[in-house]
């Protein structure tokens, strides 16, 4: 895994791994590294952080992490029992995982810092607007409290934005917002938060100030 306070694919796979009930060990990379650097920034292709060795095999995809984990524990319910419904989760899944460039770019994640009134730009607005419209389809279809009812690989993709969301002050709904708190109060998300806000490592292009 890499940086706390910047990854979100790290924070995707390790939640991944506490939602599965996994037992593991972290081994964090340091930022220094030029891919791990590249990843943090948003210019890498392939992210290869975070990484889950079990078994002798290696799996870096933050999806492919998830599919991993739910043959090797499905009564973790990383995936919905319903055949419709697992099917709505691995699309929402897989849009998060391939989409929203200019949400990233534009708000990157950060847990430390705090922008309140913060400005975003049009093409990341109609990021937000999306994954919103997203939430509120999930929560209205399979009632709360989380996107498919129970906690769910779901919720793992898009904890970060819950994150993103609260740093850069994005305005929300009733709804989205008790769902984006619901998220953060997960007490593997508040740990890891906790962590994030200590972690001695800095990406000074990230740090900046809006």
């Amino acid at each position: 895994m890499s940086s706390k306070n910047y990854s979100s694919w790290s924070l995707r796979g390790w939640l991944l791994c506490r939602m599965a009930g996994l037992d593991f060990a972290e081994k964090q990379l340091s930022a220094d590294d030029p891919s791990i650097r590249a990843e943090l920034l948003l210019q890498s292709s392939s992210f290869l952080v975070p990484c889950l060795e079990h078994e002798g095999m290696r799996i870096w995809d933050t999806l492919a992490i998830a599919e991993y984990l739910h043959e090797l524990a499905p009564e973790a319910g990383l995936l919905p029992k319903d055949k419709a419904a697992r099917a709505h989760c691995r699309s929402i899944c897989g849009e998060m995982h391939s989409g929203f460039a200019n949400l990233r770019s534009a708000l990157p994640m950060n847990i430390k810092a705090q922008h309140p009134g913060f400005k975003v730009w049009t093409g990341a607005q109609a990021d937000i607007d999306r994954i919103l419209a997203i939430w509120r389809q999930c929560l209205k279809t399979y009632g709360g409290p989380y996107l498919f009812g129970a906690m769910s690989m779901a919720d793992a993709m898009y904890a970060p934005v819950c994150s993103r969301f609260t740093t850069y002050d994005v305005k929300l709904d009733p709804a989205t917002k008790a769902y984006c708190k619901l998220v953060l109060s997960h007490p593997a998300i508040m740990e890891w938060s906790a962590a994030a806000k200590v972690e001695p490592d800095e990406l000074e292009e990230l740090d900046v100030e809006f």
